[in-house]
């Protein structure tokens, strides 16, 4: 579909916007994993290396004290890892505690109660830090993402307060579209919509393809398949950004609602540059 309106395309029509290497994400995620793996690790034989080095000293020091230290170690590894990380963290730290540290030694049986109550305290303190670091992550990153946006937002629109050229607006565009959906290319097309039956992004933050709508965050599209995303001002068709998504990338359907603000503010720049009529 095409708007007779539309004045000519410049030269830059069909040049390649952004690009992302394909691996890009998947090589972030297998960092992650890496991370992770390391924290499980960190979590299982840390307790037990910290119940060994304190065995000698098992008879001065109060179990209370050492249950400290082994939550300071479940702390550490609930921070830089994964629930699952925290949970082994957890479990190993009571464990451990049970065996080299309480009476009799190196058995896992417990004799006192308060001993008992101690190992419970560690085993579940330690679950309960772990989720309390879970969520500071979550929160923590919902709060970078959302800055995020609105530094996209704000580039945009401080773009097209400076009369950026139209080739550059919409390079600067291309770009935030890929950091903000994390996408393997994105190029602007001038005055077209609808060629190559791509999947599109709606103003209500939805994606369809083929009739079939879907959520991003927890479906893919089918593989190479393209989103296109309507560049408009005033019903009036400017052009599309033609994006590919990183393959197993899940997409919140916040990410897309700030996609289409960034094409308002595209959509709002070229009328600018080309008024109806001209």
């Amino acid at each position: 579909m095409t708007d007779p309106d539309r004045p000519t395309a410049p030269p830059q029509t069909a040049k390649p916007q952004a690009e992302r290497p394909p691996g890009a994400a998947r090589s972030r995620a297998a960092a992650l994993l890496d991370r992770d793996h390391l924290a499980v690790a960190a979590g299982l034989v840390g307790p037990l290396v910290l119940a060994a080095i304190l065995v000698p000293f098992r008879a001065d020091i109060a179990n209370t004290d050492v249950a400290l230290g082994m939550i300071l170690l479940v702390v550490a590894v609930a921070a830089a890892g994964s629930r699952l990380a925290g949970y082994v963290a957890a479990l190993s730290a009571a464990t451990w505690f049970d065996f080299f540290l309480t009476l009799p030694y190196e058995r896992f049986t417990i004799n006192r109660a308060t001993d008992i109550e101690t190992t419970v305290l560690v085993l579940v303190i330690g679950i309960a830090v772990t989720e309390i670091a879970v969520w500071g992550r979550r929160q923590h990153a919902a709060a970078s993402r959302r800055a995020g946006y609105l530094d996209g937002i704000n580039d945009a629109a401080r773009a097209v307060a400076t009369g950026a050229a139209p080739a550059t607006f919409t390079d600067r565009m291309a770009e935030s579209l890929t950091q903000l959906l994390n996408l393997r290319s994105c190029q602007f097309q001038y005055g077209i919509a609808g060629i190559g039956q791509p999947a599109r992004l709606r103003t209500d933050g939805t994606v369809v393809f083929e009739a079939q709508t879907y959520n991003l965050r927890d479906v893919s599209l089918p593989e190479d398949t393209d989103i296109e995303l309507l560049v408009e001002s005033g019903g009036r068709l400017q052009g599309r950004f033609l994006m590919r998504p990183e393959p197993g990338t899940p997409l919140t359907r916040e990410q897309l609602l700030v996609a289409v603000a960034l094409a308002d503010q595209a959509g709002a720049a070229l009328a600018a540059s080309y008024p109806a009529g001209t």
